[in-house]
C-alpha cells in the first residue's frame, strides 16, 4: 500500500491559529479509517467541486486490518433481509464493483457460490434463502443433481445445492490501492501513522470540528476507551479543522464515536476473530465457492471454501470472540481445527486433511454477539448515521461483511447522507 504524511506534516495542517483570520476550515472533510470503506468514502467526497478531503488513519499503510484480513468475496446480498441497510448496500455495491474493476482493470471473477446443504433442516434454510433472492431479483436457482455430478464432482450436498451466479471474488489489495490512487489524483490528502486521540465538536467558539492525532511512537487509544490519549500540552495546537467528520474507523469507531457523543451513546465494541486455513493440494479443487447452509444466529457464514485470483483453495473463517482487535494471531486450537475439518468434510469428503493448514486470521468489528444472516434472532445491520445534535458527523459502526462488497454504495450513501 501506499505511504505518505503523518497528519502533522501535511500542508493544511501548517496554518495559523491567529483568530482574527477569516474563519476557513483546514478541511472539507476528514474521513478516519483507511480500510476499504473509508477510502472509498474519501475518494467519493473528494469528487465534490472545491472539496478537500484529509483521510486519516493510525496505520503506515491504508487497507492493513479488517479490509486486508478476509474472503475477498463479492457477495451477492443473499442473507440480510428485505429492510436493511446490508442488503441495499450489497446489492448496489456489487453493481458498482463488477463495474469499478471491468473498467479499471483490476483483478475480479465472477466465479459464482454454491450454497450446499446435507439434510432437511439445512434444506429449509436454502428454500429460505432461495425465496428471498427472487424477492428481491437477485439470480438464484436449484442445481440438479446430475448438473452438479458433472460440474463439481468432489462437492457432496445430500439434499441440494443452491447457486448463487452473481457471487464472486476480487483482489481486495488492487481494488484499495485503485481506491487510494484516485482519492490522491483529485486532490486528497492521506495522513498515515495517525492514531486519533481527541475530536472537540463545533462550539460557540469554533464553528468547525477540531480533530488531534498521536505524535510519532505515542500509544494509541485503548479500543472502545470513551478516555483516550489526551494530547500533550504543548501539542494543544497541533490540531485540523474539518467541516465533517466521518466515523470509518472499523475495529476502532466505538473509541471515535465514545469521543463525540456523550456518554450514554457510547458504543461497547465486540470483536469476532475468524481464522484461515489454506490447502496444498490440487485435487480436489472446486471451481466455484463453497458455502455450508447459513446457521441462524451465528456470528458468520461457515467455513466456507473461497479462491483466490491465483485459484488457490482457502477456507474459513470460523467464529472466534476475542477481547482486542490485535488479536490477529490465527488460534491453533486442535479442537478449533479438529471442528474447521469436520465442517470442510461435510461438503468436500475427499480432502486430504494433511494439505490443511493455519493460515492467517481477521477480525470483524460487531456491536453485539449477534447473528450474519437475517433469519433467526438477534441480526446486526449495518449502523451508518448522521448523529442527532452532532452536525457534519457520519457514523459507521459494525461495518462487517458485506462491507467490501458495499464499500462503493457506502460511499454514495454517506455523501447523500452530507448533501441531499
Amino acid at each position: 500500500m501506499f505511504a505518505r504524511s503523518s497528519l502533522a506534516s501535511l500542508p493544511s495542517a501548517r496554518r495559523s491559529f491567529s483568530t482574527s483570520t477569516a474563519h476557513r476550515a483546514d478541511f472539507t472533510h476528514a474521513v478516519i479509517g483507511g480500510g476499504a470503506v473509508g477510502l472509498a468514502i474519501a475518494r467519493r467526497l473528494q469528487q465534490r467541486d472545491g472539496a478537500s478531503t484529509v483521510l486519516i488513519e493510525r496505520h503506515g499503510a491504508v487497507g492493513t486490518e479488517t479490509s486486508s484480513r478476509n474472503s475477498e468475496v463479492i457477495h451477492a446480498g443473499l442473507y440480510y433481509g428485505h429492510d436493511s441497510l446490508k442488503t441495499k448496500l450489497c446489492l448496489q455495491g456489487k453493481r458498482m464493483m463488477y463495474e469499478l474493476c471491468e473498467n479499471n482493470h483490476i483483478p475480479y471473477m465472477n466465479c459464482g457460490k454454491w450454497i450446499v446443504a446435507q439434510d432437511e433442516l439445512q434444506m429449509a434454510e436454502l428454500e429460505k434463502v432461495h425465496e428471498f433472492a427472487k424477492s428481491m431479483d437477485i439470480p438464484i436457482r436449484f442445481v440438479p443433481r446430475d448438473e452438479a455430478k458433472r460440474r463439481e464432482p468432489d462437492v457432496r450436498a445430500e439434499a441440494g445445492i443452491l447457486e448463487s451466479s452473481s457471487t464472486g471474488i476480487v483482489d481486495s489489495h488492487a481494488f484499495m490501492q485503485f481506491l487510494h490512487g484516485a482519492f490522491e489524483d483529485v486532490g486528497g490528502d492521506t495522513a498515515l501513522a495517525s492514531p486519533v486521540t481527541r475530536i472537540d465538536p463545533p462550539s460557540a467558539d469554533s464553528l468547525d470540528w477540531k480533530i488531534w492525532t498521536a505524535p510519532s511512537g505515542s500509544t494509541p487509544p485503548v479500543p472502545g476507551s470513551p478516555t483516550p490519549q489526551a494530547p500533550s500540552p504543548e501539542s494543544e495546537e497541533s490540531f485540523i479543522t474539518a467541516e465533517t467528520v466521518i466515523n470509518s474507523a472499523g475495529l476502532y469507531a466505538c473509541a471515535i464515536n465514545n469521543m463525540i457523543l456523550p456518554p450514554d451513546r457510547h458504543r461497547k465494541p465486540y470483536f469476532a476473530k475468524g481464522s484461515y486455513y489454506s490447502y496444498s493440494r490440487s485435487h480436489p479443487k472446486p471451481s466455484t465457492l463453497v458455502y455450508p447452509a447459513p446457521v441462524p444466529g451465528h456470528g458468520g457464514l461457515g467455513t466456507h471454501l473461497t479462491l483466490d485470483m491465483a485459484g488457490r483453495v482457502r477456507f474459513g473463517p470460523d467464529v472466534e470472540w476475542v477481547d482486542s482487535p490485535t488479536d490477529l494471531a490465527p488460534n491453533s486450537s486442535s479442537e478449533r481445527f479438529q471442528a474447521a475439518l469436520e465442517e470442510i468434510r461435510t461438503y468436500l469428503p475427499g480432502i486430504d486433511t494433511d494439505a490443511v493448514a493455519l493460515d492467517y486470521a481477521g477480525i470483524r468489528p460487531k456491536l453485539g454477539k449477534l447473528g450474519a444472516v437475517a433469519s433467526g434472532k438477534g441480526f446486526q445491520d449495518f449502523y451508518i448515521e448522521h448523529e442527532e445534535g452532532f452536525k457534519g458527523f457520519v457514523n459507521l459502526l459494525g461495518i462487517e461483511s458485506p462491507g467490501l462488497t458495499s464499500s462503493l454504495a457506502i460511499a454514495e450513501y454517506v455523501h447523500d447522507m452530507l448533501y441531499r
